[in-house]
């Protein structure tokens, strides 16, 4: 039986002008501690980086206001576990600080082979079906999630 990772994508559009703008010091000077938190959690596999170590300068969306995170996790729990059980929880309540509302889907997950790292385009593209068609087993979210293929 193949085994499975679950890949997810979230979006934001900052408040700021760019990352380097003083209304994003806060989270910009805490980009490298969420980071390494997610790197040594359990069950973290991969994310999305560029040579300053995070994914700011990846703009899929060529509005330099729009970030993006993109990751690869052994499972959902253990994404829910950094996402909601860390000081990475902060950061997420206190996101109207830093960004603006975008739009109404924001985050999207989705079951990837295990060992396939997903494209900035494959991930932008399921967090668009997830836009349009609501939650399915292709692509979904936290509150409505769906098991791997074939299980």
């Amino acid at each position: 039986m193949m085994t499975y990772h679950l890949a997810e994508i979230n979006i934001a559009k900052m408040k700021g002008v760019s990352i380097d703008d003083p209304v994003m010091a806060e989270f910009a000077d805490n980009l490298d501690r969420v980071n390494a938190l997610a790197e040594n959690s359990a069950g973290f596999v991969w994310r999305l980086k560029d040579e300053s170590n995070n994914a700011t300068s990846i703009s899929p969306f060529d509005d330099e206001q729009v970030i993006i995170n993109l990751s690869v996790w052994e499972n959902l729990e253990s994404l829910k576990a950094f996402t909601y059980k860390t000081f990475h929880t902060d950061f997420l309540k206190r996101r109207a600080e830093w960004f603006h509302r975008f739009g109404t889907v924001y985050m999207a997950l989705w079951w990837v082979p295990a060992g396939h790292l997903p494209t900035v385009q494959e991930a932008v593209d399921k967090l668009a079906y997830l836009q349009e068609n609501g939650t399915t087993e292709l692509a979904f979210d936290f509150k409505k999630t769906y098991a791997p293929p074939g299980q």
